[in-house]
């Protein structure tokens, strides 16, 4: 049998242990696209928060399914569960729906005469805006983030090797290699598409982008340079660790005298974490965020 799992639902929905993981936010996890046309028996989705996202991804699971196969569909409440029912029925699918630990669950046995599969395929793939390749559920995937376009317009021309820290759709390392003295830039990304968007994005021989989690990232000590925009959110939680973890992981990857450059949201406390990893830290602040440049 070919059992497929998208996320990490919660233990109370026990989920499958031996099914294949197609999370793109799990590095290594097997492509949900990859999947032929009625391939699997089944699949748990621990459903997106985002309408297109979320689309996206209970049809490709539809398609992916045999006649018969059975769709597990869960999510909070309010991350997009109330709406499971009625989306799922849209497709032409029978639902049977329960609640259970603050989430909608919603199983559906997959039958014939399914519509609308294709159209929500195309409108959550990958695409072109405004000349930038992108894809819903991306971070910032239909505008430019505020606070990476701040950093880039206090970027200052950077020289040699560095690294763009959860560079997403590739717009950090677009306006670093605008110095024609940067040598290489490491893109490092845990969601799979923004990596794929980013690969086509970043045309510079220059630029490597990598599908990897910024924490696993072996410390060399040899950039000169990192620049980073860092997440503080986990499963839809604010968790101010990543961003600490990532000021770590920055300074172990930079030379002594490389340089950080960071922008943060004004209210995260992150001053301690860069002075405790760095010798010089100038904070620059900014309307809503504060940008700060650390040396090694």
């Amino acid at each position: 049998m070919t059992d497929l799992l998208y996320g990490r639902p919660p233990a109370v929905f026990d989920p499958p242990g031996a099914a294949t993981q197609t999370s793109p936010l799990i590095p290594g996890a097997t492509a949900l696209e990859s999947f032929e046309l009625g391939s699997i028996d089944s699949a748990m989705v621990y459903a997106p928060p985002g309408v297109l996202e979320r689309r996206y991804t209970l049809a490709l699971a539809l398609r992916a399914l045999k006649p018969g196969g059975r769709l597990t569909a869960m999510a909070l409440k309010d991350k997009g569960g109330s709406r499971l029912k009625k989306e799922l029925e849209a497709f032409g699918a029978s639902v049977a729906e329960d609640a259970k630990a603050h989430h909608r669950r919603c199983v559906v046995i997959k039958g014939e005469n399914l519509t609308g599969l294709d159209e929500a395929v195309a409108a959550g793939a990958l695409r072109q805006e405004g000349g930038v390749w992108t894809q819903p559920g991306v971070f910032a995937w239909d505008r430019v983030d505020p606070g990476s376009a701040l950093l880039i317009q206090n970027l200052p021309p950077l020289t040699g090797a560095g690294a763009d820290l959860g560079g997403g759709l590739g717009l950090l390392a677009q306006a670093a290699l605008r110095s024609p003295k940067v040598t290489a830039i490491r893109v490092i990304e845990s969601d799979r598409r923004a990596v794929e968007a980013a690969r086509l994005n970043l045309t510079d021989p220059r630029a490597s982008v990598e599908w990897a989690d910024v924490r696993d990232l072996t410390e060399a000590g040899d950039l000169q340079f990192v620049i980073m925009n860092p997440p503080f959110h986990s499963a839809g939680a604010e968790d101010r660790r990543l961003g600490a973890a990532f000021i770590q992981k920055a300074a172990g990857l930079l030379r002594r005298g490389g340089s950080l450059w960071m922008v943060a949201n004004r209210h995260l406390p992150y001053e301690a974490e860069l002075a405790a990893a760095f010798r010089q830290v100038k904070p620059i602040d900014a309307a809503g965020y504060k940008l700060f440049e650390a040396i090694k």
